[in-house]
């Protein structure tokens, strides 16, 4: 007769269980949907076990996006940041606690940024012809007039009446560079308040979070960073991990006139588009200052970007005109 140890006797038992654990275990269901809000295309990839209550998640998390679509529009007539730009020159408008928070916040990128990134932008997005459109170069005179309306400082916010007022007429606000990192996150929070732990958000591509790790990839979630000179082709890579990359560059939206490529990246400051760098990719904690930080660095260059980000970033540049012209920031 065949003696078995007492240990041999318990791995066997410790392998049966196991094997019995895993045999009731539910298949890790994915789900993929994509939908339009804020003049962009959100998509979210999502894991679970439920498939019901994977699609009442993404359902919410969409809902979030059109919330957000009727309060920061600038397209949208009946949108509370339309009706700031309306009314905010006249007189103070009350805003809701949300939109106050995010203007106060977007006010602190622009200080920090020392005016690289903007808020009040709008008036040279449209003489640029950006707004709604692909872009055309305007007259000097033009960019001159519209100089004046532009500058973060213009933009008073009260917080003990929770309202916001601008110091002169023609001030006008533009979500463009804020608008999807928000939505990012705001969808986020809802699949996590749904008690989903894996999953890939993203606005247009260009803004990213990746929530916890896909099951094929403990790393996290990877994402590919485009060759801005060759559209099929990649420079680098990065796996995101409850992280987030957002990606500006000139390739993006821009129009060619008198021997020259100008893009939609605008420095507020000169009233022209920013020059010398062609992409820049954030990796941040949270998708909102992944978007808005892209802009600065975009505009104020690899060796400001080097010096001013905070440690947690990584920030990945390709310039004209470098020897190595694409590269990780040390």
């Amino acid at each position: 007769m065949l003696k078995i140890s007492p240990k041999l006797k318990q791995f066997v038992v410790v392998l049966f269980l196991s094997g019995t654990l895993a045999a009731d275990q539910p298949e890790l269901l994915r789900l993929e949907e994509s939908g339009d809000a804020m003049g962009a295309t959100y998509s979210i990839v999502l894991y679970g076990y439920d498939r019901v209550k994977m699609e009442a998640a993404v359902d919410a998390a969409f809902e979030e996006a059109r919330r957000l679509d009727e309060m920061l529009s600038n397209y949208r007539a009946d949108s509370e940041w339309s009706e700031v730009n309306r009314h905010a020159a006249e007189k103070p408008v009350k805003l809701s606690p949300e939109l106050f928070q995010l203007l106060s916040a977007c006010v602190t990128y622009s200080r920090e940024s020392e005016g690289a990134f903007d808020i009040s932008v709008g008036p040279l997005m449209k003489v640029w012809g950006f707004y709604k459109g692909s872009g055309h170069l305007p007259h000097r005179a033009e960019v001159a007039a519209a100089l004046p309306k532009v500058g973060y400082r213009h933009i008073r916010l009260d917080g003990a009446a929770g309202t916001v007022w601008f110091d002169r007429s023609g001030v006008e606000l533009d979500p463009g560079g804020i608008g999807k990192g928000y939505a990012v996150d705001r969808m986020v929070d809802v699949l996590r308040q749904q008690g989903f732990q894996i999953a890939l958000v993203a606005g247009s591509d260009s803004s990213i979070y990746g929530m916890g790790a896909p099951p094929t990839e403990p790393k996290g979630w990877r994402v590919e960073i485009k060759d801005p000179w060759h559209a099929r082709r990649t420079v680098a890579e990065a796996f995101l991990k409850d992280m987030s990359m957002s990606t500006s560059g000139s390739y993006e939206k821009f129009f060619r006139a008198e021997g020259r490529i100008y893009a939609h990246i605008m420095d507020p400051r000169t009233g022209y588009p920013a020059q010398g760098s062609v992409s820049v990719s954030v990796i941040a904690p949270r998708t909102i200052d992944s978007e808005a930080w892209a802009k600065p660095y975009f505009v104020n260059g690899r060796q400001w970007a080097a010096r001013h980000k905070p440690e947690e970033f990584r920030v990945f540049f390709c310039e004209d005109r470098m020897e190595q012209p694409c590269a990780w920031l040390q």
